[in-house]
């Protein structure tokens, strides 16, 4: 097992509680839809570049009548990056030797009227240390007031801790970086992203931790508000290029994706975020 100080272990221990209660409130709602979908989990070993115990974490993976296919992944790795990598990662251009924990989120709703959503909170350590994440909504028939309070949830958190949070900042960064080049679209309606938020750790935990309370309370609120609406089969066709689209963006810009793959991450939750069906016109 990999060595951790406490910083490290404090945030990995968040982490995996989120995860816990997010779980738990998405087998909710799954119940009350009248299914009885649960998360299963599995574990994965990560191994270094040298032979030795990188870490690992857990996938958890639910689809059910309200969630065509949610997961939740939490993984705690260390190790070394590989010497061309690591000088795209802050800190570790001259020492590759990294150490991250993170929880990482993306639903696939089956009614179209329900959003999709997608959020990370991770901790970072090579010679400098920081947090990131934010979460981004992502309804392929976008609704303006789920839109306005999904960011007012948002703003809400970055404003609770302004040492750390810079609500007007971090929803920018969302719409620049949540953007299809190629398409000349955004993925979906934004929320907030952030990354190298470095300095003090106590006050950037506290506004982590409240970006992830907030989508905790936001999201449930949304699927109930949408998940019992009709919809047609033009609806659904329109979930599916909506899809298309989400699977591109992941594939082609996302930096998370290519940090899995790069760490020698699980594949499986790596990929995780792509939807079960998309289609192409």
């Amino acid at each position: 097992m990999i060595e951790l100080d406490d910083e490290q272990q404090r945030a990995r221990d968040w982490f995996e509680a989120l995860r816990d209660r997010i779980c738990a409130a998405f087998e909710t709602i799954e119940r009350e839809a009248g299914g009885e979908a649960a998360f299963t989990y599995t574990p994965w070993r990560r191994t270094d570049t040298d032979g030795s115990d990188g870490g690992g974490g857990v996938r958890g993976l639910i689809k059910g009548r309200v969630f065509e296919k949610a997961g939740v992944n939490v993984s705690t790795v260390g190790g070394a990056f590989a010497p061309e990598f690591a000088r795209t990662i802050h800190g570790a251009g001259e020492d590759p030797r990294f150490f991250a924990t993170g929880i990482s989120l993306v639903a696939h709703m089956t009614n179209p009227h329900v959003p999709a959503v997608h959020m990370n909170c991770r901790f970072l350590a090579t010679t400098k240390r920081w947090f990131g994440g934010g979460a981004d909504l992502n309804p392929p028939l976008p609704r303006a007031d789920d839109t306005a309070d999904f960011h007012a949830a948002f703003r809400e958190a970055c404003d609770a801790h302004p040492a750390a949070g810079d609500y007007p900042r971090f929803r920018q960064w969302a719409d620049d970086y949540f953007y299809i080049p190629h398409r000349k679209v955004h993925r979906g309606v934004g929320g907030i992203f952030f990354d190298h938020l470095e300095g003090a750790f106590e006050p950037n935990f506290a506004f982590v931790r409240s970006v992830g309370e907030a989508f905790l309370d936001i999201f449930p609120r949304l699927v109930r508000r949408r998940m019992e609406e009709d919809w047609s089969e033009e609806d659904r066709a329109a979930m599916l290029a909506f899809r298309g689209r989400y699977a591109e963006f992941n594939l082609v810009y996302d930096r998370g994706t290519l940090f899995g793959l790069k760490t020698g991450g699980d594949v499986d939750a790596i990929l995780m975020s792509l939807p079960p069906v998309a289609t192409w016109a």
